[in-house]
Order: C-alpha cells, then structure tokens, then sequence
C-alpha cells in the first residue's frame, strides 16, 4: 500500500507543478491565515459563511502549510494532494458559486464585486481551477522523479532485488 502511494509514473519536471501548488499558493496561504486572521483566516471565513470558523480558520491554514510542505518536498505526494483538493473545492462552492450567480449559494454569501457572472467568476476562480487542476495531476501522477517518493521507491527496490 505504501509503495503504491509513493510510485509515481511523472518526470522529473513534476517538480515544477509541486512548486507550484505547494511553493507558490498552498505553504503561503496557509502561514497567511495564521499571520492574519481577521484578513485570511477565521473572519474571512466568518465573512463568507463558513461555519465554525474560529476552528476552521486555523485547521485550514495548518492543513495549507503540512500538505503544501510535503507537495514541496515531493513527500506522500498523492496523499497531501487530497486535502487540497477538498480546500480547493470549498474555496470554489464557497466563494466563487455565489460570484457566477449573483447572490448568496447555500449558506455562503455573496462577496462585494464590482461585477458578477461567469467572466468575474471566471476571473477570480482562476487561481483556484489551476490549484485544483495541478492537485489532480498529482494525485494521478505522483510526486515526479525529483521528489522523496520517488528516492524512497528507488532506495527500496534498490535493497530488495530480488522482489
């Protein structure tokens, strides 16, 4: 089981897209919503109707740095992908739903814009579908010839030869 979740039929250049999703969005964010919560965090959470955001706020953002850390490292690859995925889905339902329709989804409501419709959803989504698209390709792909799933699969075929 361990083995399957650290194979990884990706290049080398995987690499790139990890640091991409876990460098330069996930790892950030997450130390953002600890650093600012009334911004990021807990009351921007409050403000969108996420529930429980005292305890949501912070679960999420360490959730961000953990699973954005490992992506970096290209670590259990496949398995910090997951949570991300579901962030990156509530990010969408959450704000980006209410931007398409023009008035509040669920229990979310509906942030200020200057515009709303599918352009301005499409516009502000944009970091979000890329997040959740380069999440994906992780979770199929694994964490790519340059990452520690891929040392630690090699190390272990290396020892057992003869399995």
């Amino acid at each position: 089981m361990l083995e399957r979740m650290l194979s990884t039929s990706g290049e080398r250049s995987v690499v790139l897209i990890r640091l991409l999703v876990g460098l330069a969005v996930f790892f950030p964010e997450g130390i953002q919503k600890l650093l600012f919560p009334q911004i990021l965090g807990a009351g921007r959470f409050a403000a969108i109707g996420i529930p429980w955001p005292g305890v949501l706020g912070p679960f999420v953002g360490v959730v961000e740095i953990a699973c954005g850390a490992l992506l970096i490292l290209g670590l259990l690859t496949r398995l910090a992908a997951i949570p991300l995925i579901v962030v990156t889905i509530v990010a969408i339902v959450s704000t980006k739903i209410p931007m398409l329709i023009g008035h509040g989804f669920l229990m979310f409501s509906l942030p200020h814009l200057a515009r709303y419709g599918l352009w301005s959803m499409l516009h502000e989504a944009r970091t979000d579908l890329c997040m959740l698209l380069g999440c994906l390709y992780l979770l199929i792909v694994g964490g790519g010839g340059w990452s520690l799933d891929g040392w630690l699969v090699r190390e272990r075929a290396a020892r057992s030869p003869g399995e």
